[in-house]
């Protein structure tokens, strides 16, 4: 296998050690857990693949300790795509942290960029990160927000503040999805204090969906939960704003995420059932890019349930889903990755391979995820040689996996 960056532990090492470390039984830190003896053990020898949000949950609070830090964070690229990677999320993250609203920046005096020409720039980096071209839209993140905020200080303040919003939580999934999740969180609460200057509900609701999905990508899931429901709280009776139907339905579903990833499934079907009336009414829409409608319902339930109790339901859902619908390569990403994932679960390895290969396609920085190698990694344990050998292969080597 070529050099390259490698998974150094699998999942279930980093529990056995945690378990180790902390002097407990197997059966003792299941019983903890809320799961079966014999599943844990399991996960830690490897027989099943740890790529479950809702077990990986209760193996974290068992253990007291963050879901990342049993997952690992996501493989860095390699080689000249690791430093052109690097480099352009530095200078992110450095005009992140320059743009603070308190503080009028250095040669704010002077003429910025005309605000028309930093919204088309706006536009061009969302479509990049909805194709996934996360260091293209990394290379031109810097100077857009450096504009945006000189803009803010402006003669046409709310636009620009309205735009810094968008470029804000652009940036934050851009940073995530790149592989650095706690930075993505600093670049979450730029989002809300360019949306609690400019005093927007619908633009605040945009900023909790970032400190949400920041808090995800740190696997600090009771966060993510309270924040979500406090964004629902804040929201509810705004829906009739331009495209508040719509930030309230997608906040709608990150709380139910989150709540059935903590194993609160019951709790998370009404929150579902109103994100489906409201896609009922809009439709399939892209106000804020959100791609709010029934489609991005159907792929946020796929994600649930792939890594729930009973995978075929994902499977099932994916099979009555056209993720084409919605226009977003990073959902599209989101289907593929989420439905193989729980094929992988329920034994269907060759379908599973031919969806993570149409995921790769799409998205291949974001196959980094820890919780994909893990599926990856249960899928060459358990394979022969013959029928898709070599295009696993292939992938766990891209993926940085051993075999």
């Amino acid at each position: 296998m070529s050099r390259r960056a490698t998974v150094d532990t699998v999942i279930g090492q980093r529990i056995r050690d945690r378990r180790e470390l902390a002097g407990w039984s197997i059966r003792h830190a299941a019983d903890r857990a809320g799961i079966a003896a014999s599943t844990w053990s399991r996960i830690e020898h490897g027989r099943i693949s740890a790529d479950s949000r809702a077990t990986l949950a209760a193996i974290a609070q068992a253990l007291r300790c963050p879901v990342a830090d049993l997952t690992g964070l996501p493989a860095d690229p390699v080689g000249r795509d690791r430093i052109e990677t690097g480099g352009a999320l530095y200078e992110t993250i450095r005009a992140v942290v320059d743009a603070d609203l308190d503080c009028r920046p250095d040669g704010s005096d002077h003429a910025s960029d005309p605000l028309p020409a930093l919204t088309r720039e706006l536009d061009l980096v969302c479509d990049l990160r909805a194709r996934c071209e996360y260091v293209s839209a990394a290379t031109r993140l810097p100077a857009l927000i450096r504009g945006l905020h000189r803009a803010t200080f402006g003669s046409e303040r709310d636009r620009a503040l309205q735009a810094l919003v968008v470029a804000m939580d652009t940036a934050s999934f851009v940073v995530r999805y790149a592989g650095h999740p706690g930075s993505a969180c600093l670049v979450a609460e730029r989002t809300r204090q360019a949306a609690e200057t400019l005093g927007d509900p619908v633009l605040l609701g945009l900023a909790t969906w970032s400190r949400v999905h920041a808090a995800l990508g740190m696997g600090l899931l009771p966060r993510a939960r309270q924040l979500a429901e406090r964004g629902v709280h804040d929201l509810r009776n705004c829906t009739n704003a331009p495209a508040g139907a719509e930030m309230y339905g997608q906040l709608l579903m990150t709380q139910a995420f989150t709540l059935f990833v903590e194993g609160r499934t019951e709790d998370s079907l009404e929150p579902v059932a109103e994100a489906q009336a409201i896609a009922a009414r809009t439709g399939e829409s892209a106000a804020l890019r959100l791609m709010f409608g029934p489609t991005n319902i159907s792929l946020w339930r796929i994600s649930m349930e792939a890594g729930g109790a009973d995978p075929d339901r994902a499977v099932e859902i994916a099979r009555h889903t056209q993720p084409q619908l919605v226009d977003s390569v990073s959902r599209q990403f989101a289907y593929y990755a989420d439905t193989g994932r729980a094929l992988a679960r329920t034994g269907k390895d060759q379908e599973a391979l031919r969806m993570l290969l149409t995921a790769e396609r799409l998205g291949p920085q974001r196959m980094r995820s820890p919780l994909i190698a893990e599926t990856v990694r249960g899928m060459l344990d358990r394979a022969r040689r013959g029928t898709g050998w070599t295009e696993l292969r292939g992938l766990c080597e891209r993926l940085g996996l051993g075999h």
